[in-house]
């Protein structure tokens, strides 16, 4: 696959994942979200739990601005002149690739970025993945750069630690490690109604734990405009993952589910 088909097929999972259209969630947004200056493919993170394609309401945020190392990231109200609101889409494609670039795990590869007779035997089942259905489990993966009008800062979205129930995300140094890569996860979320509207998990890449994975979660009884303002953070995977019995569910629990949209929202 080529980059810019890795780069439009990572897009079209985060904003296309059971069927809609991207074009819409694109441009039906009255919201304001990212600066002129981060341009389109300014990335506008949201939670399931408080927003919609067309409504993000509250996206992504770097806490007080701050563009250092272990900086809180926090969801905050759109606005389209805030630069904490900026992350641009660091896309270098898929788990296998971040496997052979030595920034991921064996065990992490063998679960989501696994190519049958190429980088491992034999590779554990999954429906949907970027290779073939039943033999690859090849996930796509990105890493989040703060990038406040549009500048890249060299720090992305990640945690300080290999992840651990309840650690804090924060701002960490990108294409270092594991640490600030984000495996999009369409396992859990097949054939479910939040699936189909463009919402899944999000597990961090240090992931250790394949039966509940870490995934990107807002914290239990918080609001955005609560003070102080909640952290994100991961936690184990909770909620209904993918089986025959749960084919219109929403699977996963809300607080851990995720969309975006991209570009300046007017």
């Amino acid at each position: 696959m080529s980059f810019k088909s890795k780069v439009l097929a990572a897009a079209a999972t985060l904003t296309l994942v059971g069927g809609v259209a991207m074009a819409g969630a694109l441009t039906a947004a009255p919201a304001s979200a990212a600066t002129p200056s981060c341009g389109p493919l300014c990335l506008n993170l949201f939670s399931f739990q408080f927003g919609t394609h067309r409504s993000p309401n509250f996206t992504a945020d770097v806490f007080r601005q701050g563009e250092r190392t272990g900086q809180p990231i926090i969801l905050f109200r759109t606005a389209n002149y805030d630069p904490a609101l900026d992350w641009t889409f660091n896309f270098q494609g898929t788990v296998a690739d971040f496997f052979a670039a030595g920034l991921v795990s064996s065990s992490l590869a063998l679960h989501y970025g696994c190519i049958g007779g190429v980088n491992f035997p034999t590779c554990p089942f999954s429906v949907l993945t970027t290779g073939t259905p039943g033999k690859d489990s090849n996930f796509l993966a990105v890493e989040n750069e703060y990038s406040p009008f549009g500048v890249n800062s060299g720090l992305c979205m990640g945690v300080a630690a290999t992840a651990f129930q309840n650690e804090g995300v924060t701002l960490q140094p990108c294409g270092v490690s594991a640490r600030t890569v984000w495996v999009l996860d369409t396992l859990d979320q097949q054939f479910t109604h939040a699936w189909a509207h463009g919402y899944i998990p999000l597990i961090n890449g240090s992931n250790t734990n394949f039966s509940h994975p870490f995934v990107l979660t807002y914290p239990t009884n918080g609001f955005p405009t609560d003070k102080p303002r909640p952290q994100l953070i991961v936690r184990n995977l909770t909620g209904f993952s993918f089986h025959v019995g749960n084919l219109f569910g929403t699977g996963a629990n809300g607080n851990q589910l995720w969309g975006a949209t991209f570009g300046q929202l007017r």
